[in-house]
Formats: structure tokens, C-alpha cells, sequence
């Protein structure tokens, strides 16, 4: 049992690094939670300090957001060549919610090998944000683009189309929560101009992936589940079919013995 269990491990591995040449990840603890103040007490206040206007933005926020529940995003990345300010690509942020306090979590970007693309995943504590100008203007610029990208598909938009979706950070709780930056650098050289000018969106999967027990994602659950249960099916098969060649094979010494 125990060498069959061992082959059927290393052909999941195999096939598992197959899956993993277009994943870029990040595994991470679930932060302490924290107070994300109401609205009405942010509005109402008017000091001009980082803080406050950090607060201000994120009342106001237009980006994903992933959850354990609602752990799967299928969209579309924009992408550019490495340049200044952006050394490693262009940024996307995203907000990974109701995280559980010291638990395991694994967050994963998957792309088609047709799309070559660097990806760098990073992510930062609500306070490091809030405390960090350069995140905190990277997160604004990027939610009013996607503010501007809103408006201009309720313009043109068909009946019965999707609208891009978006959501703002609730406020007025105590939650455990993290920004999610995904930086995109387009990793290929063409001689076609047009693609070298403008790259084109990257079609992604992103997809937070809780641990069983910080052991396990729990995507991979019903694989090993599945290696389990068909290792114990070959085991108890190998049995059946060595004691039926045994007697085959003890039957005709016994016939000789007898003669």
C-alpha cells in the first residue's frame, strides 16, 4: 500500500507543477482584526492628517472584493513593461475580508501561457496602508480608475449587461481583513509595435484558498481524499488478486502430492 500511495503522490506532484507554471501565489496568517470606523464619524471629522483622509478613501473605495465564501475572481488584469514608478508592472489591489485571526490563507493569480506576464502578489495590514503614502496614492489612483471605468460602462452599457463590479469597504465594524496588490509586467518582446505599445489585458484567475488546519488548501481536499480513496481501492484489489494466484498456484502441487 505504502509504494502505491507513494506513486500516486509523486504523479500529483507532477501534475501539480504543471498547474503551478502559470501561478504566481502568496500564503499568509489571517491579521488581528481591527475597527474600520463608521462614515458619519469620518465625514464628520475635519482634520486634514494622513489618517483621515486614508479613512475618507477607503469609505470610498471601488475594487473587488474576495472573501472565504466568495473566494474566486475571473477578470481581466491590465498589464504594462516595467517602468518608473512601476518598477514590477502595473498595480491592482483587491481586499481579502472576513479572514479568520491566525489562520492559513493562500491567494493565487493563474494565467494562460498565451498571455506571458510577470506577476509579483503582495499583502499589506489596513494600518501599513493607511500609514504608507506611496500605497495609499497607488490605492486611490487605481480605485478612481476603476470609479472612471464604472461610469463610462453605465454609459454605453447594453440591457441585460454585466456592470464591472466593485465593492466599497463596509464600515462601522471590527474586521480581520488585508489589501491584496497584484503588480502585472508584461514578459515577452515582439516585433509587432502595436503590442509593444499597448499590452494587452491578461485574463486571471484569483482565488483565495483557506487551510484546513493551517495544513492543507482547501482546494487540495478532494484530490487527497481522491489519491486516499484510490489507493485503498488498488490495496485491497493487489490482496484479492495475490491470494486468488496463491491458490492457482498451490492447486497443482496438491493434485501431484495426491497422485
Amino acid at each position: 500500500m505504502s509504494r502505491l500511495l507513494l506513486r500516486y503522490i509523486y504523479l500529483m506532484t507532477l501534475l501539480s507543477s504543471v498547474v503551478l507554471a502559470n501561478t504566481e501565489k502568496a500564503i499568509f496568517l489571517g491579521p488581528p482584526a481591527v475597527d474600520i470606523p463608521p462614515i458619519h464619524s469620518i465625514s464628520s471629522s475635519r482634520s486634514s492628517s494622513n489618517s483621515d483622509n486614508g479613512n475618507n478613501i477607503l469609505d470610498n473605495l471601488h475594487v473587488h472584493v474576495l472573501t472565504p465564501d466568495n473566494h474566486a475572481l475571473r477578470t481581466h488584469l491590465e498589464a504594462q513593461f516595467p517602468s518608473n514608478p512601476f518598477h514590477h508592472g502595473k498595480p491592482t489591489w483587491l481586499i481579502l475580508d472576513e479572514l479568520t485571526e491566525g489562520q492559513r490563507y493562500e491567494v493565487r493569480v493563474c494565467w494562460a501561457a498565451t498571455q506571458p506576464t510577470a506577476f509579483k502578489v503582495n499583502t499589506f495590514e489596513l494600518q501599513t496602508v493607511l500609514e504608507t503614502p506611496e500605497l495609499l496614492s497607488e490605492l486611490s489612483g487605481f480605485s478612481s480608475a476603476q470609479l472612471q471605468l464604472n461610469k463610462a460602462h453605465d454609459e454605453i452599457q447594453e440591457p441585460g449587461s454585466a456592470k464591472p463590479s466593485g465593492a466599497a469597504l463596509r464600515s462601522g465594524r471590527k474586521a480581520s481583513l488585508l489589501f491584496l496588490q497584484i503588480l502585472a509586467a508584461a514578459d515577452y518582446y515582439t516585433m509587432n509595435n502595436t503590442l509593444m505599445q499597448h499590452v494587452p489585458p491578461v485574463h486571471v484567475d484569483i482565488i483565495l484558498d483557506p487551510f484546513i488546519l493551517n495544513l492543507l488548501p482547501r482546494s487540495l481536499v478532494p484530490t487527497v481524499a481522491y489519491i486516499i480513496a484510490v489507493s485503498l481501492v488498488s490495496w485491497f484489489t493487489a490482496q484479492r488478486i495475490s491470494t486468488c494466484i496463491r491458490h492457482v498456484a498451490v492447486e497443482p502441487t496438491q493434485e501431484k502430492k495426491d497422485q
